[in-house]
C-alpha cells in the first residue's frame, strides 16, 4: 500500500511564504513524476509544479515565485512558495507516478490535500 503524506500549508498574508512537503511511503519499486496540483473552490484541479528525473515544470502563474525540489533517496518533494498572492488560495494535492513492483505498471497516487490560504 502506497501513501503520500503531505505537510505544511496554512494561513499566510499576501507576499508571505510557505513550504509544502510530501513523502511517499509503502511498497515502492520506483517513482517517476512527482508534483503538486491545486484546486480552488469552483475551479478545476490544475498543475502547479512537477519534477521528473531532474526536469521541472511550472504553471505560468507560479513561475519565479514557487520552487519544487526532490529528494530521491527519501521519495520526498518540497514546494517552496514565495510572494504568495490571494489567488494562490486553494487545496494543494501531492501527486506521484509510482511502480509498486518491477512487474506492475505505474499508478497515479494522490495525497489527502492541504489547505493554503493567502489573505490580502
Amino acid at each position: 500500500q502506497v501513501q503520500l503524506v503531505e505537510s505544511g500549508g496554512g494561513l499566510v498574508q499576501a507576499e508571505g511564504s510557505l513550504r509544502l512537503s510530501c513523502a511517499a511511503s509503502g511498497s515502492i519499486f520506483s517513482v517517476n513524476t512527482m508534483g503538486w496540483y491545486r484546486q480552488a473552490p469552483g475551479k478545476q484541479r490544475e498543475l502547479v509544479a512537477a519534477v521528473t528525473s531532474g526536469d521541472t515544470n511550472y504553471a505560468d502563474s507560479v513561475k519565479g515565485r514557487f520552487t519544487i525540489s526532490r529528494d530521491n533517496a527519501r521519495n520526498t518533494i518540497h514546494l517552496q512558495m514565495n510572494s504568495l498572492k490571494p489567488e494562490d488560495t486553494a487545496v494543494y494535492y501531492c501527486h506521484a507516478n509510482i511502480k509498486e513492483t518491477y512487474y506492475y505498471p505505474e499508478h497515479d497516487y494522490w495525497g489527502q490535500g492541504t489547505q493554503v490560504t493567502v489573505s490580502s
